[in-house]
């Protein structure tokens, strides 16, 4: 069963509305996490690219990414969980894990049902409440993963 139905969110998923861009974070996070989520990327086999800045380099071991002047540019790590749906976690911060997902390609309930299955994963492999703010709205979560629940459950109307 979908953990969300499509006719019930849509709206959250409405770049009109939304932004095009969702802030995704898991709250009270550690270098741990940042690892786990690598492992998790690598034991998936999700296709992946880490850069900092311009260059394209191997995916590190997390401890190597915290600790870097506050004026350097946040490396990244796009991670598509399957073909047209790219997440771009951004390495700004040891006690957040922070990513980004286009609406745009999360349209639909197939793609919805990638999505959930994509949070679900993060959150049961970090045990924590993986959270869905729209663009430029952080603190106001519309959805997420619910820990308990274990599952991808709307936390408020957009």
């Amino acid at each position: 069963m979908a953990d969300l139905l499509w006719d019930e969110v849509s709206s959250c998923f409405d770049p009109d509305l939304m932004g095009s861009l969702a802030d995704m974070r898991v709250l009270g996070a550690s270098v741990q996490d940042w690892e786990a989520v690598l492992d998790l990327v690598a034991e998936k086999g999700w296709k992946c690219q880490y850069s900092d800045g311009e260059t394209v380099l191997r995916l590190p071991r997390a401890e190597a990414v915290p600790g870097r002047p506050a004026d350097a540019e946040c490396p990244n790590l796009r991670v598509w969980p399957t073909a047209g749906v790219l997440a771009i976690f951004r390495f700004c911060a040891d006690d957040e894990v922070d990513f980004d997902v286009d609406l745009r390609e999360l349209q639909g309930q197939d793609r919805l049902d990638v999505f959930c299955g994509f949070l679900r994963e993060i959150g049961r492999r970090l045990n924590k409440p993986v959270l869905m703010d729209p663009e430029g709205h952080d603190g106001h979560p519309v959805l997420g993963f619910d820990v308990e629940a274990d599952r991808v459950v709307l936390l408020a109307a957009p």
